[in-house]
Parts: structure tokens; C-alpha cells; sequence
């Protein structure tokens, strides 16, 4: 073989040209010798002419799966014929050189068949003498390849749309970035809003395919040069290949546009709107992760902004984050240390003009930038998964201080604000029975708060354990009622006993024209009606200046809470102001 097959490994005889047969050589190796090989096996002379092929061979070239052979063909001529590329002449060059030298058998994989599929075989060849002949098996390993192939594309493309998915998009990313010229890259990061309720209604089997037309409309908004991929979930991500700023937020509203018209699916119609969040390479030299990390950083700006918006990267918005993360990171620190403080704000029963309850609020005593009001961190907590420990913390103190305002006999109700992210774990009703458990503390002392906007978000869940907390003895109320546009009915069907006024409204009744402070007391007037329609009591809350404490006392509000009664106070000094107060009552009325 070593003869016709080297020189064909260097581009020798034309593949296809089939050449003339002679008359074979002595088989070295017997035919029943070749049979007891199950895979197809065939014996070549020195020249690389067939000499023998076993009934392996025979049976799998008449099903057309085979190499065509036939005895006293060229071996190197049917090969190149099936596949003439780099690794069927590396192959050869082997096969020519095992002949002529003998050594170490050949084992190698090829493709054999028209290019780009053709079927796979595993070639393995050994010498069998002197004379250079040498045995030759095919194995027929397609599938084997093709689910290594097919694991390989899973590992980079998402398996419900078919685009690729977070690892491959890093990649592609880092090519782009990677490329000699200065052309600028844009990565969008595109997150369908509330797709959540879309899964909850619909069901999850509608979610994918919902998840597949959105798919197919973002790859008809892009152009051919930019990539479409999934993220997960309802996050998307679009390539776009030497786009700047503007160009980029081109693309990024043509994807928008594209939710304008309902999805129709499963015979329902599904309105869809997306947030999208845009970052651009320019001209420096920067990673995948950090221009994926800004987009992430933009989309979310784009959602805190009111959702259905596009909005680019600015370095504001990796400062505020990593903000976020200092204070995280501190937060958690701080709950540890004992650096964070409840105060107490006075609540007054307007008809008696007793003080009857206290609203808890928490602080956090930070060792650089003094004590902090729970807008600088609570946020924090929502949104780094925080937010349960810190209300557990809370909870534990205000049950523990109100119990030792009882045993003083100062029998206050005590109201702790409940998070909507507290309320969606799960574990709100049991946090707060252990609390009750371990601090003594009778259920009707305790009164917790969820705001409006809160219970809006997810009704059931919130009833639900509404009616479980009110069953057991503690009090419910729903706070800054008239600060959002949550649907009524949902309001008034939740099992609650307090309805608090937001100060907004309450603010507005005086100290402004006599028209706005007329809407504005008009306005309190109906929540107060509406709460005493629902068998619940009302609060106004932020009340500042005696006007308004008259006019909410007037307009049948059963209590009230703001600076004009008092600020909040430690703890320790609570049972000190109520004894003045009282004091000062006495005086006034004896």
C-alpha cells in the first residue's frame, strides 16, 4: 500500500478514478478467519487493493451502509471517493505508513460520505506480515457522534426556543469583544413584565409556548448580523454587532415595538409588554460579564421605572448597586451586631383621646453615618432576600418590649410592618407564632401592617394568611391605604380590622387652598366610610399640626398617629411620655 496510498494522502491520483484491477495477491489471512469479525472487515495487499471483505461487510453494503468494496478494488481510491477531506488523507497516510513500516495500529474516527453529515466510522487497521497486508474494520459509530453532538448543543442552546442560551451568549459576547478592529457592541437584556401571572393563570405549558412566539417575534425585529438568545425564564438577550448608543437603542425599541400587538395562544389572548436594559462596548476592552452585568443593571432601572421601557447603561447605575451591595453586606452584619433599634410612635384613640397603641419602627444605629430611617436599608433587605430575618428580628423585639409594657400595665397594641416578599415565603404565620410563644405576648397585643400596593400584588395568599393570623387573635391592617390603585373589591373582601389612611391624603386637608384641602377631606371621609362599611377601624396616619388632628377627629376617624401627638420613641422611654402625658391630662381636667 505504501505505494499508491502515501501519495494519495498528498493529493496523488484523482478520488473517483477507479483504477484498473489486477490479479490479488495470496491472502494472508484465511476468509473464515475475516467472518468471525462482526464488525465489516476487509484484508488489503500491500498495495491497498481488496483482497478479501468478510460477510459483515457484504450484509451492510447491500442494506447501503458500508463503504462500497468489492475484491481487487483500491481501498485509498472508494475512501477518498466516499469523502475527500483532511482527516480521510491523514487516515490514509497512516494506513500507507503502517504498511511499509508496521508498528503501532492505526485507530482512528472518520467521516465518511457526502460532506457536511455523511456517517461516522471508527477505522482501526493492523498489519498482519511482512508482506504489508492489512486488516481493516469499520465500525459504525453515527449514533455515538451524533449524541455527543447533540449533548454539545444542548450544553449551548436553549432547549425550549432552540437559541443559545447564558453560556454560549457569554461566548459569543467575548468573540465579539475579542475581535482586532473597534467596531462597538451592544448587548440588550430584554425581561418580559409579569410573566409570572401569566404562568399562574395560564400554566406553565402555555408560559413555553408564549416564551417561543416571543422567541420568534424578537428574531424578526433584529437584523441577520445581531443574535437573538434565552437567558431562562422570561429574560431574553439580543447580540447586536457593531451598533453604538443610538443604533442600540434602535434595535432595543424595535424589540419593544414588537410586544404591541397580544400574543394570541392555547385560544387566549395574552398582552405582553418587556423592559429592556441596554449596554455598549465602545472602543475599550472589557469582559463579557462586565457588559452582560450592565445590561442586568439597566434592565432593572428600566422595570423600577414603570415597566415597558427601554433604558442604557450609565456608570450612576453601578455605583448605586454597588451601594447596594455595602449596605447589604453591612445590613447583614448589622443584624448580628444588635446595631439595629425599634422606635415607637404613639397611636391615639380620637374619641377618648387615649393613647391605646404603638406603631414600631425599625432603625438602624450605624457606626459612621448615625442612626438610619428603615427608607436607607429596608429596600435593601427586599431585594438582597434579607428582608424575613430583619422582620423575624423585629418582630422578636416589639413582642418582647410590648409584653413588658403589660406586665407594667400599659396594655398597648403594638404594630409591625410585614413585607409583601415576608408574606409571598410562606412562613409569616408560623415567624409570628414563635414569636408570641417565646416572649409571653398575648395575640391581640400584636397588630401587623402590610401596605396596600402588597396585598394588591398577590390577594389570595394575603387573605389567606390574613384569616389565619385574625383567627388566632392578632389584629391585621392594611396600611397607606389611597397611596396606590389597587382594585377595591380585592381591599374590602380582606379579612382586616384597620384600615390606615396614607398621609398623603390626610396632609392635604390643610395648609393648601381651599379647594385641594376640601378633595382632600372629602377623600378621607369616604375611606373612613368605607372602612366602617367593612367592619373596620381607621387610622390617619402623618398627621402634623392640631388642624388636622381636628378635622380627622371630625370626619369620624377612630385613630390617629403623627408628630403632632409624638415622634417616635425608644422604647425605654415610652412608659416615661405616657406618664407625662397623663399627668398633663389630669392637670388640664382637674
Amino acid at each position: 500500500m505504501s505505494s499508491p496510498v502515501v501519495p494519495l494522502a498528498d493529493g496523488g491520483r484523482a478520488a473517483g478514478h477507479r483504477s484498473r484491477r489486477r490479479a490479488p495477491a495470496v491472502p494472508a489471512v484465511p476468509a473464515a478467519v475475516l467472518d468471525a469479525f462482526p464488525s465489516p472487515t476487509a484484508l488489503l495487499d500491500s498495495e491497498g487493493t481488496v483482497l478479501l471483505v468478510n460477510a459483515a461487510w457484504a450484509g451492510q453494503l447491500e442494506q447501503g451502509a458500508a463503504l462500497p468494496l468489492a475484491v481487487g478494488d483500491d481501498y485509498a481510491e472508494a475512501v477518498l471517493a466516499a469523502r475527500d477531506d483532511d482527516d480521510v488523507r491523514l487516515l490514509l497516510a497512516g494506513l500507507g505508513d503502517l504498511t511499509e513500516h508496521g508498528g503501532t495500529p492505526v485507530s482512528v474516527d472518520v467521516a465518511l460520505g457526502p460532506a457536511p453529515v455523511g456517517r461516522w466510522v471508527h477505522v482501526q487497521a493492523a498489519r498482519v506480515d511482512e508482506s504489508g497486508q492489512l486488516v481493516i474494520t469499520h465500525t459504525d459509530i453515527t449514533a455515538s457522534v451524533e449524541a455527543v453532538r447533540d449533548s454539545a448543543r444542548r450544553a449551548l442552546y436553549d432547549h425550549l426556543t432552540d437559541l443559545p442560551n447564558r453560556v454560549h451568549l457569554q461566548e459569543l459576547v467575548e468573540a465579539e469583544l475579542a475581535g482586532v478592529d473597534e467596531r462597538s457592541t451592544a448587548v440588550l437584556i430584554l425581561d418580559v413584565d409579569e410573566f409570572k401571572a401569566v404562568n399562574d393563570t395560564l400554566g406553565h405549558d402555555t408560559g413555553d409556548l408564549l416564551i417561543r412566539q416571543v422567541a420568534a417575534r424578537l428574531a424578526r425585529a433584529t437584523r441577520e448580523l445581531d443574535t437573538v438568545g434565552r437567558l431562562g425564564g422570561d429574560e431574553f438577550v439580543v447580540l447586536g454587532r457593531d451598533v453604538g448608543p443610538d443604533e442600540a437603542l434602535r434595535l432595543a425599541e424595535r424589540c419593544r415595538v414588537v410586544f404591541t400587538d397580544p400574543f394570541a395562544v392555547a385560544g387566549a389572548t395574552v398582552p405582553l409588554t418587556v423592559s429592556i436594559g441596554v449596554a455598549v462596548s465602545g472602543g475599550e476592552r472589557r469582559t463579557a460579564a462586565d457588559l452582560i452585568r450592565d445590561a442586568d443593571l439597566a434592565k432593572y432601572a428600566a422595570k423600577a421605572a414603570g415597566r415597558n421601557t427601554v433604558r442604557l447603561f450609565e456608570e450612576e447605575l453601578r455605583d448605586a448597586a454597588q451601594r447596594r451591595l455595602r449596605v447589604t453586606t453591612e445590613l447583614r452584619d448589622a443584624i448580628a451586631a444588635g446595631e439595629l433599634v425599634v422606635h415607637y410612635q404613639p397611636l391615639l384613640h380620637l374619641r377618648t383621646r387615649t393613647v391605646t397603641g404603638v406603631e414600631a419602627l425599625v432603625r438602624w444605629q450605624h457606626p459612621e453615618r448615625g442612626l438610619l430611617p428603615p427608607s436607607e436599608f429596608v429596600p435593601v433587605a427586599e431585594a438582597s432576600g434579607l428582608v424575613d430575618e430583619l422582620t423575624r428580628w423585629v418582630l422578636a423585639t416589639v413582642a418582647r418590649d410590648a409584653a413588658g409594657w403589660d406586665a407594667m400595665g400599659l396594655p398597648l397594641t403594638a404594630a409591625v410592618n410585614i413585607s409583601a416578599t415576608h408574606m409571598g415565603s410562606g412562613t409569616l404565620v408560623s415567624d409570628v407564632t414563635a414569636v408570641l410563644a417565646s416572649s409571653g405576648l398575648r395575640p391581640e397585643r400584636l397588630v401587623l401592617e402590610l401596605t396596600e400596593t402588597s396585598v394588591a400584588e398577590d390577594p389570595e395568599r394575603a387573605a389567606e394568611q390574613f384569616a389565619e393570623l385574625r383567627v388566632s387573635g392578632i389584629e391585621v391592617s392594611i396600611d397607606d391605604f389611597g397611596s396606590g390603585f389597587s382594585c377595591l373589591g380585592q381591599i374590602v373582601s380582606m379579612p382586616a380590622g384597620i384600615l390606615k389612611i396614607d398621609k398623603s391624603l390626610v396632609q392635604g386637608i390643610a395648609g393648601v387652598g381651599h379647594k385641594q384641602a376640601s378633595q382632600s377631606a372629602a377623600a378621607v371621609e369616604t375611606v373612613v366610610s368605607l372602612a366602617r362599611a367593612c367592619g373596620m377601624r381607621s387610622v390617619a396616619e402623618g398627621v402634623e399640626t392640631p388642624e388636622q388632628l381636628a378635622t380627622v377627629a371630625a370626619l369620624g376617624c377612630t385613630y390617629a398617629q403623627g408628630f403632632v401627638i409624638a415622634r417616635p420613641m425608644p422604647a425605654e422611654d415610652l412608659p416615661r411620655w405616657m406618664g407625662s402625658r397623663s399627668r398633663r391630662r389630669a392637670a388640664l381636667t382637674g
